[in-house]
């Protein structure tokens, strides 16, 4: 589980309810009917944005930003040059029952192991990427509208609350609701994108791009196994992969 999501999600929620509770009663910033405005009325504009199956997408992809974090590319290198190693030694064949968890580097070893031309393993791997990275875009996508839409729901809902108001100014006991759905939905919408869907956004179109790159890896150090080079330059190949903070390590490991 990726700790940082957590630890981010739940502090920014946490102080906003500690700043409420220090203020007052929490059910004074309780409001069902902006609630629904805001939470229920932007799910719904974002759904009428997309399609359901782009809509039910993007509920998986949000999981890559609570899950466990993405390998390291000096462990993936790591291991790719074990495989050459292995590889060169005993044949493709020795690849099959190593352990991996990561599913895309488990298919292309799988290719090396059922002896697949360079061409094909190639052409196979790039179209994976590519669609991984239409299917996270899309993910992410959902969330960045989601974050736009929902301040605009919170305006439309103090609109009705002003609006409500106006209407009944003769009510002295009407002003307060209607006064409350007016403010508290536009703070809904401001938390709704601010603290949850921007964020989510972001992360996954970071997130994306580090597993693009860690997919981009393996495919270069596959190819590199199917041509049978020697593993002791495999980490010289990849290693561009790496933060330069990290390369004297890995090279001397």
């Amino acid at each position: 589980m990726d700790i940082a999501t957590i630890v981010g999600l739940f502090g920014a929620f946490g102080l906003i309810i500690f700043a409420m509770l220090d203020g007052g009663d929490l059910g004074a910033y309780t409001n069902i009917p902006g609630l629904m405005i805001v939470v229920g009325g932007s799910v719904m504009v974002v759904l009428l944005r997309s399609s359901l199956e782009e809509f039910l997408n993007a509920i998986k992809v949000a999981g890559k930003a609570f899950g466990k974090p993405l390998e390291k590319p000096d462990q993936l290198i790591t291991q790719l040059v074990e495989f050459a190693a292995i590889a060169r030694k005993d044949g493709m064949i020795a690849l099959e029952n190593q352990e991996i968890e990561n599913k895309f580097m488990e298919k292309a070893v799988a290719m090396l192991v059922d002896g697949t031309e360079e061409d094909m393993i190639k052409k196979s791997l790039t179209r994976d990427i590519e669609i991984m990275k239409l299917r996270h875009k899309q993910g992410a996508a959902i969330f960045s509208s989601w974050g736009e839409v929902a301040p605009a729901m919170g305006m439309i809902g103090t609109l009705v609350g002003l609006i409500q108001m106006l209407g009944n100014m003769s009510d002295p006991k009407s002003i307060g609701p209607a006064m409350a759905v007016a403010l508290l939905t536009t703070m809904y919408g401001a938390i709704v994108a601010n603290c949850f869907c921007i964020p989510i956004s972001q992360k996954l179109a970071n997130q994306s791009e580090v597993e693009s790159a860690n997919c981009e890896l393996i495919l270069e150090g596959v190819l590199f196994i199917q041509k049978g080079g020697n593993p002791r330059i495999l980490t010289d190949l990849l290693i561009s992969f790496v933060a330069p903070k990290q390369r004297d390590q890995l090279v001397n490991a």
